[in-house]
């Protein structure tokens, strides 16, 4: 099992490495506006539902201040704008700068993760309504170096193990970093198994190597690049194939994408959230956290 996942690997790395070329450029498919105003910035999504004409997502803001939004549901609907529902944090204290959001495989009814950016976990719940969340438990991941600044978590089940992945973002002076580990839910504890520095290409200023990452069933890591400067930008983002992650003797390595080539390369926005929607109507779906220009989604074009 372990030799054919890292052959499954190996010929997942070689797809993306020789299309990534060729890959759509982002004029192909229109942003969708969401909100205005710097507090409606998309740090994270998750998946939420699908149906005949509508995909929902859950997405999280990096907001800071009592009275400022932390969660909302995302509706796409045909070629209309996206619904904005907000839910409220109804449990005390607020989080400080959510930074990344992510489902937990395998839970029913569904549960989802967010991260701040100094390393704290949310695992929660929605309530039937949809209005408000229940906080299930509240937890910091291990070791983190002085310093870090947090903007990547997402979970994956790699044969028996939940795989946990988190991100340092890194700077123009210093790379990002993955760390990744296996998640024990009984006790929330994360066992870490390794971390590698992470270096992008594009963009080549102000960058943050790793705003968000997602990790697909067969281990793939996704990550998103941004630019920022400031608040009025202008901003420029990239998606890349960072690696892969797999068992080997009963241990999660990574190996890394030597020779990073941008899937996307997206000009004016600030891409801080990334979502892998599996099946026909799937795709790689972004969000952004534009500051004073607010959010936009984008990957949607012919899915329904």
């Amino acid at each position: 099992m372990q030799a054919l996942n890292i052959l499954a690997l190996t010929l997942l790395l070689g797809v993306t490495l020789t299309v990534s070329p060729f890959a759509q450029p982002v004029q192909a498919q229109p942003w969708r506006p969401v909100r205005g105003s710097i507090l409606f910035g998309i740090s994270g999504m998750a998946f939420l539902e699908q149906q005949e004409d509508s995909t929902s997502f859950l997405i999280v803001h990096d907001n800071k201040g009592v009275g400022e939004g932390r969660l909302a549901i995302i509706t796409v609907i045909g070629e209309q704008a996206p619904e904005y529902l907000p839910i409220n944090w109804s449990n005390q204290p607020l989080p400080v700068d959510l930074e990344a959001l992510t489902a937990v495989p395998g839970q029913s009814p569904p549960t989802f993760m967010a991260l701040t950016s100094s390393g704290t976990v949310y695992h929660f719940r929605l309530n039937g309504n949809h209005q408000n969340v229940s906080v299930l438990n509240v937890f910091n991941l291990p070791n983190l170096p002085e310093g870090t600044n947090l903007e990547g978590f997402a979970l994956q089940q790699i044969e028996d193990k939940l795989l946990a992945v988190w991100a340092h973002r890194g700077n123009q002076e210093e790379p990002g970093v993955l760390y990744w580990g296996v998640l024990d839910l009984k006790t929330n504890e994360i066992t870490p198994q390794g971390s590698a520095p992470l270096t992008v290409p594009f963009p080549g200023s102000n960058v943050r190597h790793i705003s968000d990452l997602k990790v697909d069933s067969a281990g793939i890591v996704y990550i998103t690049s941004a630019s920022d400067n400031g608040n009025n930008g202008p901003f420029r983002s990239a998606v890349y194939v960072a690696g892969g992650l797999s068992l080997q003797d009963n241990r999660i390595v990574f190996r890394q994408n030597q020779a990073l080539i941008p899937i996307y390369r997206l000009n004016y926005h600030k891409v801080e959230a990334i979502e892998l929607l599996p099946g026909k109507a799937g795709g790689i779906i972004l969000g952004t956290d534009d500051e004073n220009m607010g959010s936009s989604v984008w990957g949607f074009d012919g899915m329904f």
